[in-house]
Order: structure tokens, then C-alpha cells, then sequence
């Protein structure tokens, strides 16, 4: 993938997604942080991550913040946000980008290492069917080593407290809403300034044919409790919620 750009570009698109994806979730970085408690678990000092589902990298990011012997493999199907990881990484040699889309039942033939210490994904599951988060899952168990871990962090309605689910539901919609009414930018606005980049304008285009619109029109976001069941049926040992904010939860597994 050819760079057009220096490192500023990168920087100033990686923080305009940062600040896009916190107007939905203004725990966005503690919700990381829990990501990278399970890989701290581990007691590696030198993981192998795979980052999926990566957009422009934000997770890679803060894994070589905390951990920088890590290595990551950052996976995404967008053009648009792996051309912003692309710039983001260029000279890091513990990074390596790779497209693949998870709906391809072929997609870990894509990937440059065939194990990992972690697999880390954080609200980019919800955007697969059903059926195809399970296989994922399945294809997860063979891509992790023994002992190694998943971690996925998720809307995940509290489905075993209805009301109070609902009403902390209710006031994460509120805090959204206040956030744009401010100014923030919106999702379809952060795409459309994308695809006035001459930069990004190409990737724009051939995003248009991965994805028919910028967003699908019903979203997949089951309860914790169905990720640990598909979680354990795939084979992992332990399988449970670490982590919960509101209706934002961490699930993690240890094969």
C-alpha cells in the first residue's frame, strides 16, 4: 500500500477516529486498558497479538505503550482505516498490517504468523452475523496457543437486568447525543471528510465495494452470556465477563 503521507497525516487522522469512536464510547480507553489486563495475565514480556478487527490501530497503540517488546498482527478489511494504520506503523517493525475480511471463511490464510500468545478486538464483532462470529470464534481457537488468551470488549446488553439495563442503555444514548449536539463529529460526517482526502479518496472508493453502506443495517449485540456460551463451545477452557461498564463488557477466554 503506497503512502502518500508523513507521520502528522497519520497522527492527525488516528486522533480524529480516537475522538469519533469516543462520542459512543466515552470509556473507550478504560475499556482498552481491560483488553490489555488479560494480555498482562499472560506474564509475557514479548506477546504475539493479534489485533482484530483493527481499524486505524488504536489497540496496537497502547499494546506497545505497555508492553514494547510486543509484536502485532493489526487485521481489518476497511481500505480507508488500514491506509490511516498504515501511515501509523510505517516505520515500526513490530507491526505488521494485514487485510482480511472476517465474513471469508478463508480469512486467516491472510495472516503472516500462524499463532498467538492473545487475540484482542474491541466494538467491531456487532458489525458480523451471528453464525459468523461463532465461526470466528472457532477459527480463534486454532490461531491462539495453549494458554494463550481472547479478549472482546462489546456492547453486551444486560439482559439479566432488564429495567436497570435498560435505563443505563437510555443514559449512554443521552451522553452520545450531548457529545454530537457539541460538535463532535458524526459517523457519517468523519466518513464523508475521509472521502474528501485526496489521500484517502481512492481507499474511499474501494471501500464503497466491500461495504454497501457505511454501517449494516442491523447490528449483531447479544448478552455476555451468549459470547461466553459460542466462547466455550469453541473450545476455550475459561470463559467469562472481566470487565463491565453500563452495557460495555469485557469477555475473555483462556485456551
Amino acid at each position: 500500500m503506497a503512502l502518500v503521507h508523513g507521520a502528522g497525516w497519520a497522527e492527525s487522522w488516528q486522533q480524529s477516529w480516537d475522538r469519533l469512536e469516543e462520542t459512543f464510547m466515552p470509556d473507550r480507553e478504560f475499556r482498552i486498558g481491560a483488553l490489555l489486563d488479560v494480555v498482562d495475565v499472560l506474564a509475557c514480556p514479548t506477546p504475539r497479538v493479534l489485533d482484530l478487527a483493527c481499524g486505524t490501530g488504536t489497540i496496537t497503540c497502547r499494546l506497545l505503550d505497555r508492553f514494547p517488546a510486543a509484536r502485532s498482527i493489526a487485521v481489518d478489511v476497511d481500505p480507508v482505516l488500514l491506509m490511516i494504520a498504515s501511515a501509523t506503523f510505517a516505520d515500526d517493525d513490530r507491526v505488521r498490517i494485514t487485510q482480511a475480511d472476517l465474513r471469508d471463511p478463508g480469512w486467516v490464510d491472510a495472516l503472516p504468523e500462524p499463532q498467538f500468545d492473545a487475540v484482542l478486538t474491541a466494538t467491531a464483532l456487532h458489525w458480523l452475523p451471528e453464525e459468523t462470529v461463532e465461526r470466528v470464534y472457532g477459527d480463534l481457537a486454532r490461531l491462539v496457543r495453549p494458554g494463550g488468551v481472547v479478549a472482546h470488549v462489546e456492547q453486551m446488553p444486560l439482559a439479566e437486568l432488564p429495567r436497570l439495563g435498560a435505563g443505563l442503555a437510555g443514559l449512554e444514548r443521552e451522553r452520545r447525543a450531548r457529545e454530537q449536539a457539541d460538535g463532535q463529529a458524526t459517523w457519517d460526517a468523519w466518513w464523508d471528510e475521509a472521502a474528501r482526502d485526496p489521500a484517502l479518496c481512492s481507499a474511499a472508493a474501494q471501500r464503497q465495494a466491500v461495504f454497501e453502506t457505511n454501517y449494516p443495517t442491523e447490528e449483531f449485540s447479544p448478552p455476555a452470556q451468549w459470547h461466553v456460551a459460542a466462547l466455550s463451545e469453541a473450545g476455550f477452557a475459561e470463559v467469562g465477563v472481566v470487565w463491565r461498564s453500563g452495557t460495555g463488557a469485557v469477555v475473555a477466554a483462556i485456551r
